[in-house]
């Protein structure tokens, strides 16, 4: 994708010390062909100086609302009315409160609230503070307000605290501003059913077993299929935190059965089935109260196959299958391609480097009765476009 050429694209910088990644980003925004202006709080600039900003963008970087070594325009005014997208990475707490209230007292969100085009926003603070009650409604106010966040993964943070708040990678970001201009229409009026997530296997009213997938590939999948012109049906089991559109269909289910009952309420009306989720091949009887035995055996007995029941009886409409494997990968994969009836398997070999589960990258092979495509290392929601981009060629 390169549909950022030509945009005119303001960069937003708070004070954050994410924000020295920003250079990256910026740097790969103008090697796409966009204009790019950045916008710093002077907080950020204790973190960057400006002059790098001015060396990978090639224009002035604005940090002084009432600096007087300007044009005659109004420049945030100015500068908003000419934005095809605004970033702020990092936007760190203060900057998303400000922002979720409509405070402007400096030039980045004095701009912001000038603006009229697409607005994301990298949230970057300590595990504690991206936590914290009053920070998720800010954030959720801006969500609301047609803000796009992108998030990055847990892990280490520049603090020493282990969890949530890392500012997503400039390759992500990236990605997700090159999708906002990337206005194929190609899935216009077709309706696409994706599954994603875990389902769970009940024991007792405490106990439950499950697997380690975190939906994020079928969400991916679902954002894709939507900024192409689907209508969406999200079969949704147990997943991360995701910001649903309000135009999606959405069927969130706990069990294999109530998945597979969900896939048949909208099979009807669906023209391609992207069998994302990891629903559970398992299933066993639930005990009425708490088992407190010194050891727990379990009866485990077959549950419905979801994605054979769609092969049955899908007719012309299109299936996609995944196949998670870690031995033989193709041949397993290519087994199910044919058990299942499908037209396409995205094969995962989940002990490669990058792939697997609850990460934001894939390594993929697209395999049909015909072709085997490998996929190098991508960002998923790069993939689902790969895999769209094929299955409307099947």
């Amino acid at each position: 994708m390169n549909a950022l050429k030509d945009k005119t694209v303001i960069v937003g910088v708070s004070g954050g010390i994410a924000a020295y990644k920003v250079c990256g980003l910026v740097s790969k925004l103008v090697q796409s062909g966009a204009t790019v202006h950045v916008a710093m709080t002077r907080n950020a600039t204790e973190f960057v100086a400006p002059l790098s900003f001015e060396t990978l963008s090639h224009n002035r970087v604005i940090t002084d609302t009432f600096d007087r070594n300007f044009t005659w325009e109004v420049e945030h005014v100015s500068l908003a009315k000419k934005a095809d997208a605004v970033i702020i990475a990092p936007a760190t707490a203060n900057v998303v409160a400000k922002l979720a209230h409509g405070i402007a007292d400096d030039f980045l969100t004095t701009a912001v609230l000038a603006c009229k085009c697409p607005i994301m926003f990298a949230p970057a603070m300590n595990t504690a503070m991206f936590d914290n009650a009053v920070v998720r409604e800010n954030i959720g106010a801006l969500v609301k307000r047609g803000f796009v966040p992108v998030y990055g993964e847990c892990g280490y943070l520049a603090c020493g605290d282990v969890g949530g708040g890392r500012m997503a990678e400039p390759d992500v970001i990236f990605t997700r501003l090159d999708g906002l201009f990337d206005k194929r229409s190609d899935h216009a009026g077709k309706t696409v059913l994706v599954t994603a997530g875990a389902t769970r296997i009940d024991i007792d009213p405490v106990r439950y077993v499950s697997n380690r997938s975190s939906g994020k590939m079928g969400y991916a999948l679902a954002c894709a299929a939507h900024d192409r012109g689907a209508n969406v049906v999200f079969v949704k089991g147990f997943t991360d935190d995701f910001d649903i559109p309000s135009s999606w269909t959405v069927e969130n289910v706990r069990t294999t059965r109530e998945m597979l009952a969900a896939v048949k309420k909208h099979a009807d009306k669906t023209d391609m089935f992207i069998m994302a989720a990891a629903p559970c091949d398992y299933e066993t009887k639930v005990t009425a109260q708490k088992i407190k035995s010194a050891a727990l055996e379990l009866k485990l007995t077959k549950a419905p196959d979801i994605a054979a029941w769609v092969g049955e009886h899908k007719n012309k409409k299109k299936l996609v299958i995944f196949a998670a494997e870690t031995d033989d990968c193709e041949s397993n994969a290519r087994k199910k391609l044919a058990a299942k009836h499908a037209d396409m398997v995205v094969l995962n070999d989940v002990t490669e480097s990058g792939a697997g589960f609850d990460v934001d990258t894939n390594v993929a092979t697209l395999i049909t009765s015909q072709t085997t495509e490998r996929q190098s290392l991508m960002q998923k929601r790069e993939l689902a476009d790969v895999i769209l981009d094929k299955l409307i060629t099947l």
